[in-house]
Parts: structure tokens; C-alpha cells; sequence
């Protein structure tokens, strides 16, 4: 048996993995999705199951206003003398000159909650990371962004101590890393042998992402890069990688970096990092951001690779290559296998499965209802699907590029203004609704709308459908093409539309956010302020993966 990657697939970017006792955990990032920090958790390495959201509170965690692919940044996940620890950053303004990241630190004695409501750290930048020393002491080093016109330093990481008694950084902030060329996220600090490792992710997070290492026998360093001859470099500015896929755009896992490091009993290493599947589509030549680049509808994923430790105490991939490996070899550990997620929900339980999200806010009863009308799930028509504070909607991810979605619901709408149905979304300002709604001339009825980048457009007319009979909606998607149907009660399904390419969802045709992926929902609107309902009987998501 291999490790078959990416084994968290679909949008679970910057992986943070720690093992306890025989347990492992992976912590990765939600931005705009709520509830916040997504965790899974194996026996293996090969199989993991999906465990409660420790950011479920709002008093943990309000997300309201914040834009796409902001919100919930870079997880690090500790554990520490029988305590969890979680810190993360809540970006609140990007795409800007002066953004505002705020860190946070949150912890539980059980993983499964409940967790702390959250301690303030610094704010200097994103991506925090939490390193407890055999001494006792803690400190948190991150990025730390520069608003300057031009930036003094093209990468700089931060340290400072945390005082977990009084719950507050103290001491200095200095300077661990500065460089004019090469820039570094991500980081965690391993300590090992007398030796501190600064593990980095560098080079962004599109397709010249990698990974550095460097080392220092005191923790404020300071610190040397790795270099070795495995390493693959084509100009003197590049980064010094020990995992990266810049030089083999032929090669599935693209993308890769942002890793973080786990030990087995039997002392063998093993790195989670980031990676990404491309789709068939390209952006234009000609536009804004990207130019000619390839889309990654499915967003960033989680992929395992071994290392092993050099005879001089550096880390590297056991492949011997920087170059990432879809199948890898399992550790020395029984297997553990986990119930799957059923693909379909027919809405009999009272609380929604661990799965869904929703955007920015928690779907309690003034959104939803499982109870009001057992076996269904109803939805109060709120705020427009543009909305960053209200509204109504909740998701499943899209994970291979063969997927299905469907929904069956029971809508009557009186307006134009009211609407219910399936939505395949990457984030407020792109998606595909094929939803129900109301035309002065046809009546009850069925549409497709586009939105990309703000630029909205029906790819279908307004076709009519009965009254007080139930309506399945349902597409489907085959590489970067989409086919969207509907089925009337007692009728035959017909397709109303072919979309040949849908791969405008994905981080890099997005206008202003870039760093999640495309989801499969449902959801209700109501821009009347009446509350129209939506009453959904069941929601189905078949992903359907390509085999190795």
C-alpha cells in the first residue's frame, strides 16, 4: 500500500500536522468559510476523518465584512504537556498597501473541544507559528509584512516569546530572517540534535512555490539556508528548495511548499505541504493578473512526502529529488480506516454534518431550520449572494475534476427578488446558479446565472416550471466543462445549458481573492426582506476521482 496524494483533496491549503500518543492531526486554513481552521485526523498517514471545527463560536470568530480569500490564514497546530494549541491569523484587509492581520491563539485539552476564546499575539504579519523549546519557553515567529513604497526587504520573518502564564507576548521582537531577493512564509521552528530548523515556505503560493530550510544553534539565529546539490535552480535569485514542482510543470502536484514536519514511533519523517491539480483552462494572454497562467479550480490541497535526515543533520525528501511524489511510502503503522461521507444528505439528522461551511457566518436558526419540517432542510431567503455579511448558503468542495452536484427542493416564489437553488461557487463575485425564481411573464421558473469577476449574465431564459411540485436541479462537471439540468416531479430531466468552460473558477482568474476553491452548495435568497423559504429535501456531491 502507498500514500496515494493529495490525501486531503480539494481546498485544504497550509497544512500544519502534529502526532500525539498514536493520533495524527492536520489543521488547515478556511478563510471566508465558517466555522473556521478545518482538522482532520488519521492513525496512518493513508486515511483521515474529518473532526468539529475549533473556531465554531462567534465570540471566537467574526468574520463578517472580511473579502474573498480572506479571514482564517495558516493554522499551526502544537500540543504541548497535554494541551492543543492553535494559532492562526484573521486577515481582515488585503489586496491593500497596509493590510491588517491579526494573530490569535486558541487552545483545548481535548481536540475535539471545546477550545479557548482566543488570545491576542502581535500583529506584524500572517502565518504564525507556535515553538515550544525543551526549556520551557515559547515563542511565536511569523511573516511580517511591509506597506513600504518600495518594500525594504522582499522576505522578513519575526520572533518573539510567549508568556503563556499572563497569555501575552513578551520581549523583544527581532528580526530572523531579512532577504532582498528571496521571500519566506509559513514558517515553523523545529529543534533537533542542539539544532534549530526554520522550515519556510518561499516563493508565494502559485506555481514557483517551494520549501527552504535553514538552521542556527540559538534560536534567534542566526540561521543558514540549506543548500545542496539535489536542489534545482536556474538563476542566483531563486530560493534554495528542498521540495518544489517550478521546474516540472508536466507533473500532477504543482504548487508545492508551505510544508510542516511529524515523526512516527519508529522515527520516520514525514512532510505535509500544499500542492494543486491544474485544469484544462488558461487565463487570456491579455488579462490583468496572471497572464497566460493555468487554473486550479480545486484550489490548494494537502500532500504527504517521507524525508530522512543527512548524515551532516539536514532534512531531505527521501526520493532523493525536490520534486514532489504522488504515491509515497507508508509508515511503519497498522492501517486505520474511517467511515466515508456519504455523497448524499437526505436531511433526517437535526444539526448539519462537519462538511458543509457556509460563508463568513454560522447558519443558526435565523437561516436555517432542520426541525421546522422533518427530513428537510429549510432556508430563509436573506442577503444577496454579493453579500460579505448575511446571507444564506452553505457548501460541500469540489475535490476531483468529475463532479456531480444535485438538490431536489420545493420553492414558490412571488418575485423576481426571491431565489433558491444549487450554486457551484468559488467565492461572492464568481459562481454558477442554477436556481428557481419568478418572471413577471413566465412565471414560477427555472435560470442559469453567471457571475465572474463582477460581470453577471443569464445563460438561459426564464423556463417555466409548475407550481407547489418539487424541482431537481443538478450539474455536471468534466474537467473544466459543465452540463446543468432540471427534472420536474413525474417529468424527464432536460439540460438547459453547456457551459464549455467553467474554469473561471479558480485562484488565478479571480479578480480579488485566489487562495480557496470551488464549492458545491445550496442556498436562498430574498432581497424583498421577507424571508421567503426554500425547503430542500436532499443535496448530493459526487466527486469521482481519476485513478493513479
Amino acid at each position: 500500500m502507498k500514500i496515494e496524494n493529495p490525501v486531503l483533496r480539494g481546498f485544504h491549503p497550509d497544512p500544519s500536522i502534529i502526532r500525539v500518543g498514536e493520533d495524527y492531526y492536520i489543521a488547515t486554513s478556511t478563510f471566508e468559510w465558517w466555522p473556521g481552521v478545518r482538522l482532520h485526523h488519521s492513525r496512518d498517514l493513508v486515511h483521515w476523518e474529518l473532526l468539529d471545527y475549533p473556531l465554531n463560536r462567534t465570540a471566537q470568530l467574526d468574520l463578517q465584512g472580511v473579502g474573498p480569500s480572506q479571514g482564517v490564514w495558516a493554522p499551526c497546530l502544537t500540543y504541548d504537556k497535554g494541551i492543543f494549541y492553535l494559532v492562526y491569523t484573521v486577515v481582515k484587509a488585503f489586496y491593500c498597501n497596509m493590510y491588517d492581520t491579526f494573530n490569535y491563539l486558541v487552545t483545548a485539552s481535548d481536540i475535539r473541544g471545546p477550545w479557548s476564546d482566543p488570545v491576542p499575539l502581535n500583529n506584524f504579519g500572517f502565518d504564525p507559528s507556535l515553538f515550544h523549546d525543551e526549556d520551557g519557553r515559547k515563542y511565536i515567529v511569523s511573516m511580517a509584512t511591509d506597506h513600504r513604497v518600495p518594500k525594504k526587504y522582499a522576505g522578513r520573518l519575526v520572533l518573539q516569546e510567549y508568556d503563556p502564564g499572563q497569555k501575552r507576548m513578551t520581549g523583544p521582537i527581532r528580526d530572523i530572517y531579512k532577504a532582498d531577493k528571496i521571500f519566506l512564509e509559513g514558517p515553523h521552528i523545529l529543534k533537533r540534535n542542539g539544532w534549530y530548523y526554520l522550515f519556510s515556505a518561499d516563493t508565494g503560493t502559485g506555481e514557483g512555490h517551494g520549501q527552504t530550510i535553514q538552521r542556527s544553534r540559538s534560536v534567534w539565529g542566526p540561521y543558514e539556508m540549506y543548500r545542496a546539490s539535489f536542489m534545482e535552480r536556474e538563476s542566483e535569485e531563486e530560493a534554495w528548495s528542498v521540495l518544489t514542482a517550478r521546474h516540472h510543470r508536466d507533473i500532477l502536484l504543482q504548487k508545492s511548499g508551505h510544508c510542516d514536519l511529524v515523526e512516527t514511533p519508529d522515527g520516520e519523517w514525514y512532510a505535509v505541504h500544499l500542492c494543486s491539480r491544474a485544469s484544462e483552462g488558461r487565463n487570456p494572454e491579455d488579462t490583468r493578473r496572471f497572464p497566460g497562467e493555468r487554473r486550479y479550480m480545486l484550489g490548494r490541497e494537502t500532500a504527504i512526502q517521507k524525508m530522512r535526515w543527512t548524515e551532516d543533520g539536514w532534512l531531505m525528501p527521501e526520493s532523493g529529488t525536490p520534486v514532489p511524489q504522488i504515491l509515497v511510502d507508508v509508515p511503519n503503522l497498522p492501517e486505520v480506516c474511517f467511515p466515508g461521507i456519504p455523497d448524499r444528505d437526505d436531511f433526517e439528522d437535526t444539526c448539519l454534518g462537519k462538511d458543509y461551511q457556509s460563508l463568513r457566518i454560522p447558519m443558526d436558526s435565523n437561516f436555517i431550520s432542520l426541525t421546522e419540517r422533518p427530513g428537510y432542510l429549510r432556508m430563509y431567503g436573506r442577503s444577496g449572494l454579493a453579500s460579505r455579511f448575511k446571507q444564506t448558503l452553505i457548501a460541500r468542495r469540489m475535490t476531483e475534476y468529475t463532479c456531480e452536484a444535485a438538490a431536489c427542493l420545493e420553492f414558490e416564489p412571488v418575485v423576481f427578488k426571491q431565489m433558491a437553488g444549487l450554486i457551484l461557487m468559488y467565492d461572492t463575485d464568481n459562481y454558477l446558479y442554477l436556481h428557481i425564481s419568478h418572471d413577471e411573464d413566465a412565471g414560477k421558473c427555472v435560470t442559469l446565472l453567471k457571475a465572474e469577476n463582477r460581470s453577471y449574465c443569464y445563460l438561459t431564459d426564464y423556463i417555466p416550471v409548475k407550481e407547489g411540485k418539487p424541482v431537481t436541479l443538478r450539474f455536471s462537471v468534466k474537467g473544466i466543462r459543465a452540463l446543468f439540468f432540471y427534472q420536474e416531479e413525474g417529468e424527464e430531466e432536460r439540460c438547459i445549458a453547456s457551459v464549455g468552460d467553467v474554469s473561471f473558477l479558480s485562484d488565478e482568474a479571480c479578480e480579488e481573492g485566489w487562495f480557496t476553491g470551488t464549492m458545491c452548495g445550496i442556498c436562498c435568497q430574498d432581497l424583498t426582506g421577507e424571508g421567503r423559504y426554500a425547503d430542500f429535501d436532499w443535496f448530493e456531491v459526487k466527486n469521482r476521482k481519476e485513478e493513479v
